[in-house]
């Protein structure tokens, strides 16, 4: 459709400069012809001169040229005519080649409109099918968005602007408003511009399809590139080697790249590569890889929800920062962990349900308050159905209407403000219920238990007047201030000590006025002064204060100032007159009894060594008649002298031991620590007790180790220690028995025993066998034997344990502790 236009001017303009150029040289020729005639004649009839020569010369040149100029003429001549029938073969071929080109443009499947020039009105070629929707009026063709797609229209048009102001050609595929497609390409050519229309074959149709589906796409994939460039969410695609293709700004920020190309170029990878590997292996066609991920951005940490998507062309995927949100949601899931710890450790039951009335928490206080299975709780039973329950197992209170109760108490979900209601359940608790709606939906129950609190408060009113009528009832005067020095309380008998009327001490009577009131009772008010300062003290810490006070009645009162909590303050007044005067009379009492008790001591002290000098010498005279020096005695003479000898020892023995136990009672006697042989001592002690034995007819067994080793005590106190024992268990011991000793070293302790098979000791006795003066032997006594064991055995800080019982005897234990000083003075 180009060449036609073109090919036509150009005829045009080769017959136009023919024809100027055949005129030119017919008018040559017609000049050049009297110029011939006039040389024709100067040459016969002139003669020649040299002016005449000169012009002659002038005329030759002149006719010379006129006959090359007629010569080139000619020449020219046959050119154009040779040019002239190549220009009619060319125009015949031209209307030929015009003919079949309108004939083309002519069918129903185009048309041309033709601009010539910028306002000029267009010419139109040609019709396109009325399948299309195209007008087929001139005007109305125009009006591209009356038949054409918005898109395609405004595409369109702009497209012509350009071709007419700036000649830029184009090609587009528009579509028309019955969904079909046609090809619109725009030209200039010889300063006339032209737009074609052409209705597209099935073929053609399909590629114009495709180009437009392309051009959709490629917008469509230019827009997700821009949407993808402008979100801080990074991007990719893959190819099918897993090679990056393309990444957005952010993922070029991610990996830091300075621009998207570079990060592509350079494979910059934003997540790990064993997690790129887990993400080709899990992500497929069907099911896309979703999973939060862990990688580094920028040298921090952070967490990202990763989708990838498999194609096959590749792969694509995106990374969503989410560490602000996980970082937020772990907060927040500790802060619900926290709540519902705490919640669960609170000693009152809550439950928590949600939008759909289904139980979604509850605590341990609520489980043990209702006692429901926890596999019921944990099934998330409905709020309807739970109250069904409580109802059922009797738990809920007794009413009337149940249907309009429930109702009432699941309106709670229809609610804004909270519902408080009183639950008096069948096994006597009292519950007050708080049901309030959540922003979120559902409602949260809390239970408080109100029958602990009912039943402080009744049995703090009952303690109230158990108190009110305890203090009336006191003994003890009891006055109660407040901190602005003011009475609160006071009982009869506070009244009736100071001699006081009801009246006088009213509550609200300052205690100027009670000091007044007592005045009368007590010649000393400094002391009602003190009770003001310590009642009506600002100290930061009260003090307490308590004394006695002697009144002008007689009476001797013990008194207290007691801070209460409550920044009150209690003074209380004791009658103690009676116990001042027992407390003095027994003073009085002890104070003798101290005097006589160390008359007492002085007296045995002095009685003791006064009677040792005169059994000495009675002894030591007796022991001189009983030899030969002095003469013979008969029979009877020397068993009164024997029995002279042996009252005499018992005397001194007796009178020893009460010396002993006096010098320890005084706290005066000395231990002498010295270092002996155990295997010596035993055979000491058995030579001494070896009259003893005889004479009482029973024999001693040493049960011992072969050698006992050192010991360090008192040699002459540990003496007397067994030498007691065995005395005593040869006083309890049958005629013909056997006494057992029994000795060992346990460290550095020297345990023995006395075992003999005596009667035994009964219980009632066994607590005093200790005591003084205390004797149930078969030979008597002063009963001192056991007192002086336990004085001296204590004195080496030993220990003395009998075992004993009715019929089988009685085993004496010691256990003395091996001494590292050299003397010890008895404890007082």
């Amino acid at each position: 459709m180009q060449t036609g236009p073109s090919r036509r001017g150009t005829t045009r303009r080769s017959l136009s400069a023919f024809f100027r150029s055949t005129t030119a040289a017919f008018a040559l020729g017609s000049v050049a012809a009297p110029a011939f005639a006039a040389v024709d004649g100067i040459v016969t009839g002139a003669i020649f001169r040299s002016t005449e020569v000169i012009a002659f010369s002038i005329v030759f040149g002149g006719i010379s040229a006129a006959m090359l100029s007629a010569l080139w003429m000619i020449r020219q001549r046959g050119r154009a005519e040779s040019e002239n029938r190549s220009l009619r073969g060319a125009m015949s071929d031209a209307r030929h080649r015009i003919g079949r080109l309108q004939a083309l443009i002519t069918e129903k499947d185009r048309r041309i409109v033709v601009w010539d020039g910028l306002s000029e009105r267009p010419e139109f070629l040609g019709q396109l099918p009325a399948e299309t929707g195209a007008p087929q009026d001139d005007r109305d063709f125009l009006a591209f968005g009356r038949w054409l797609k918005p898109a395609s229209a405004q595409t369109l048009e702009s497209a012509i602007d350009r071709l007419r102001s700036a000649a830029q050609s184009f090609d587009l595929i528009v579509e028309t408003g019955r969904n079909e497609v046609l090809e619109a390409q725009g030209r200039v050519s010889g300063g006339e511009a032209f737009v074609r229309f052409v209705a597209l074959s099935n073929l053609r149709e399909e590629l114009a399809a495709l180009k437009l589906e392309r051009d959709r796409l490629s917008a469509a994939l230019s827009n997700f590139h821009g949407l993808m460039d402008a979100v801080d969410m990074p991007a990719w695609i893959r190819d099918a080697d897993e090679r990056l293709v393309w990444v957005n700004d952010a993922y070029a920020d991610a990996v830091e790249a300075s621009e998207a190309q570079i990060a592509v170029e350079e494979g910059r990878e934003l997540l790990a590569a064993a997690q790129r590997e887990r993400i080709r292996s899990q992500a497929t066609y069907e099911s896309p890889f979703r999973e939060r991920l862990s990688t580094v951005v920028r040298g921090n940490r952070g967490f990202f929800d990763v989708v990838t998507i498999r194609t096959p062309s590749g792969a694509a995927g995106m990374a969503v920062d989410v560490s602000d949100a996980a970082a937020i949601r772990e907060e927040l899931d500790r802060t619900l962990k926290s709540h519902a710890e705490t919640l669960d450790h609170l000693a009152t039951p809550v439950a928590i349900f949600d939008g759909d009335q289904r139980l979604q928490f509850y605590n341990q206080a609520f489980q043990r308050l209702w006692d429901l299975p926890l596999g019921f709780l944990d099934g998330r039973p409905d709020n309807g159905a739970l109250l069904e329950r409580l109802r059922a197992a009797g738990k809920l209170p007794e009413l009337l209407n149940w249907k309009q109760w429930k109702d009432n108490a699941l309106s709670i979900y229809r609610a804004v403000d909270t519902q408080t209601d009183l639950w008096h359940l069948p096994n006597g608790q009292t519950l007050r219920v708080f049901a309030t709606a959540r922003p979120q939906g559902g409602t949260t129950w809390v239970f408080e238990n109100l029958t602990e609190k009912v039943d402080l408060e009744t049995r703090y009113n009952t303690l109230v007047q158990v108190q009110g009528e305890t203090i009336d009832h006191l003994s003890e005067g009891v006055a109660v201030f407040g901190p602005d020095g003011r009475i609160r309380l006071s009982n009869p008998a506070f009244r009736a000590l100071w001699g006081v009327t009801e009246a006088q001490a009213a509550p609200g009577t300052h205690i100027r006025a009670i000091e007044q009131a007592c005045g009368a009772s007590y010649d000393q008010p400094d002391g009602w002064k003190r009770f003001a300062q310590l009642i009506t003290s600002f100290d930061d810490e009260r003090a307490s204060d308590h004394g006695i006070l002697e009144l002008r009645t007689g009476l001797i009162l013990d008194f207290a100032v007691i801070p209460l909590p409550n920044a009150q303050t209690m003074l209380t007044f004791a009658n103690i007159t009676d116990s001042v005067r027992v407390e003095r009379a027994l003073t009085e009492k002890n104070e003798a009894l101290r005097l006589a008790d160390a008359l007492k001591n002085d007296f045995v002290q002095h009685v003791s060594y006064e009677l040792r000098s005169p059994l000495t010498n009675i002894i030591g005279f007796a022991d001189l008649l009983k030899t030969p020096t002095f003469g013979t005695l008969t029979q009877r003479q020397a068993e009164y002298i024997d029995h002279i000898s042996t009252s005499s020892s018992l005397l001194l023995t007796l009178v020893n031991d009460i010396l002993d136990l006096a010098t320890v009672d005084a706290g005066i006697i000395e231990l002498d620590f010295s270092e002996f042989a155990l295997d010596d001592f035993l055979d000491e002690v058995t030579l001494h007790m070896s009259g003893k034995l005889q004479e009482s007819g029973v024999t001693v067994r040493i049960v011992a180790p072969e050698t006992l080793g050192t010991f360090v005590a008192d040699h002459q106190r540990l003496k007397q220690i067994l030498i007691k024992l065995l005395t005593n268990a040869t006083n309890f011991a049958p005629e013909g028995s056997l006494i057992t000793l029994t000795c060992r070293r346990d460290g550095a302790d020297f345990v023995f025993s006395v075992a003999d098979n005596g009667p035994g000791i009964p219980k009632d006795v066994l607590d005093s066998v200790f005591n003084r003066f205390e004797s149930h032997g078969k030979a008597g006594g002063a009963g001192l034997g056991l007192s002086i064991v336990e004085s001296f055995v204590a004195l080496h800080h030993g220990t003395v344990a009998i075992d004993t019982a009715p019929g089988r005897g009685t085993t004496v234990t010691c256990r003395i502790p091996s001494a590292e000083r050299t003397s010890v003075v008895a404890a007082e």
